[in-house]
């Protein structure tokens, strides 16, 4: 801990990547940990399955059902994101780099400019055939009202969340920029990753071949973790307090 809170403190460019795990504290369960998601409910990975989503409406019904009940609604930022926060305060904070899509580090405080989404947020839906996009409470509120499987209010085509399905094109500009930034720190902190999810993962192989230190924060072994200068495992939300503070 002592040396990785002097990376930190010597950092002038820092790139947080992070994963599911920083957001567990906040009520919202992983994917792949011991209590995850999909560990505990193989079905539920489906859903995330555009081919699955696209053409079966049986799962497009189930998934707008589980979008009216996903904890994430409710779901406040914790202490990890509030170290985050810190990082910007202080002027250190270079970018976050985020496979989350529950946008809690931006309800944290972090600036919006700040925060690559590289898989997409749920705070919106949007057309999978024009592209139209929407805040996701007014598609809800068609879901509320007695529709199973909204479509497009412009088109007629399906909607989904403004995420990043499994099968489905990431966004070029957003997985270009993080790349970009990864090369740019002088230390990534990656934060509740596996790391096993890529592209987003290269970015700590990427920012390690330009020469910035690595401090990986997680609850168990990833799949970097022989890149990390430091590894730190244990609670996020009391381990990246004590790194930042």
């Amino acid at each position: 801990m002592a040396a990785a809170r002097d990376f930190v403190a010597d950092a002038e460019r820092v790139v947080v990547l992070s994963g599911a795990g920083i957001s567990t504290d906040s009520g919202i369960p992983d994917f792949r940990g011991p209590q995850g998601l999909w560990t505990k409910n193989p079905a539920a990975e489906k859903a995330s399955d555009i081919s699955h989503y696209l053409n079966d409406p049986e799962v497009r019904a189930a998934a707008w059902q589980a979008r009216l009940h996903t904890p994430a609604w409710q779901a406040q930022p914790n202490d990890g994101h509030r170290a985050v926060v810190e990082l910007e305060d202080r002027g250190s904070l270079h970018a976050v780099v985020t496979q989350n899509i529950d946008g809690l580090h931006q309800r944290a405080g972090n600036h919006p400019d700040k925060v690559i989404e590289v898989h997409g947020t749920i705070w919106f839906s949007r057309c999978w055939d024009c592209n139209d996009r929407r805040e996701m409470d007014d598609t809800l509120e068609r879901v509320r009202a007695g529709e199973e499987d909204p479509s497009c209010l412009l088109c007629g085509g399906i909607l989904k969340s403004d995420t990043i399905s499994f099968g489905q094109s990431l966004v070029p500009e957003v997985i270009e920029r993080a790349m970009r930034v990864s090369e740019e720190c002088d230390l990534l902190l990656a934060v509740g990753s596996t790391l096993s999810v890529f592209p987003a993962a290269n970015c700590v192989p990427v920012a390690k071949a330009t020469g910035a230190r690595v401090v990986i924060v997680n609850g168990q072994q990833t799949s970097m973790d022989r890149h990390a200068d430091q590894l730190l495992h244990g609670a996020i939300g009391e381990i990246l307090p004590a790194l930042i503070g």
